[in-house]
């Protein structure tokens, strides 16, 4: 069995640096594999870290290869990435370069895979700070994502943790679409048209990395402004991928009746602690990205570089 692990790095040596020193710790005791590489892309034509992965190439356990994309945008370099990591493997991976994985993080997304019989696994992403957080944020669980029993099927999935056949890709006659340059959400548009082809997704819980968040996140200007733009995505994928007027106003029926419930929930909320109320701030955006997303706005989340 052969693998390989894409990473899309930008601006973020230290992330980088840290993610490739957790790839080389990787355990396999479930999975035999023939062949593991990683493939990096720089989405930088500077190539500012082209040293930094010839360095660690010297001790690397697994083949690493490294390419630049000079096009700004993550679905540029994602589908760089698939295209040098494609040839002759079974599996491709995907994590991102703020992220550290456990060392069974490939090993139990491939053990899921088996044993499910399924075409993508996705697991969960645990949030490390570096630096104290206030307690709102720990009690509003801001940056805790869903987790699911292992085998549990799942609808979409995010390029920060996830595992898939190299054979959807070969299939497919378009990859990471190059319309969510800066805007991010073309992992979760490529998903939602895997999950449309009938491909089988799956959750792998003991699949584990762990995401570093910068101080720059924690901040209640991000999280709204990151809840619009998952609203935005949500609405904007859905009547993408079915272009119908039903579709339309399907969408944006939900992100008025949602803006509504929140505008009528805020002054409750505001009673039940500071935490409460910006869950309701966060609906009401997100709802409004809902709205936004109808029309074909979109929001360029990624124009600005947080390091990790």
């Amino acid at each position: 069995m052969k693998v390989a692990v894409c990473v899309i790095t930008f601006r973020r040596p230290d992330g980088l640096k840290r993610l490739l020193e957790g790839l080389n710790a990787l355990t396999f005791n479930q999975s035999e594999l023939d062949e593991l590489k990683v493939v990096v892309v720089e989405n930088d034509a500077q190539g500012s870290v082209a040293e930094l992965c010839q360095t660690i190439s010297s001790c690397f356990r697994w083949q690493l290869e490294y390419y630049t994309e000079p096009i700004r945008g993550i679905p540029f370099a994602r589908n760089t990435a698939i295209k040098h990591a494609l040839d002759g493997v079974d599996f491709i991976a995907f994590i991102d370069d703020d992220e550290i994985p456990e060392p069974t993080w490939l090993d139990e997304l491939l053990a899921a895979q088996r044993l499910y019989n399924a075409d993508t696994v996705s697991g969960p992403v645990i949030p490390h700070f570096d630096q104290p957080i206030p307690d709102w944020v720990i009690k509003g669980k801001f940056f805790e994502r869903p987790r699911h029993p292992n085998g549990h099927l799942i609808r979409g999935a995010a390029t920060n943790n996830v595992l898939l056949r190299a054979e959807i890709l070969r299939k497919m006659d378009k990859l990471f679409d190059e319309r969510f340059a800066l805007t991010g959400g073309s992992d979760w548009h490529f998903f939602l048209r895997v999950h449309r082809l009938g491909y089988k997704s799956i959750w792998a819980d003991n699949a584990v990395v762990h995401e570093w968040v910068p101080a720059s996140r924690v901040t209640l200007r991000w999280l709204l402004q990151r809840s619009y733009r998952l609203g935005t995505t949500e609405s904007f994928c859905e009547v993408d991928l079915s272009p119908v007027f039903q579709t339309r106003m399907v969408c944006a029926f939900k992100g008025c009746r949602r803006i509504v419930i929140g505008a009528f929930s805020l002054p409750f909320s505001c009673l039940l602690g500071k935490h409460r109320a910006i869950k309701t701030l966060r609906y009401i955006s997100h709802s409004m990205g809902m709205l936004s997303g109808v029309f074909g706005k979109t929001y360029d989340e990624y124009r600005t570089v947080h390091t990790v």
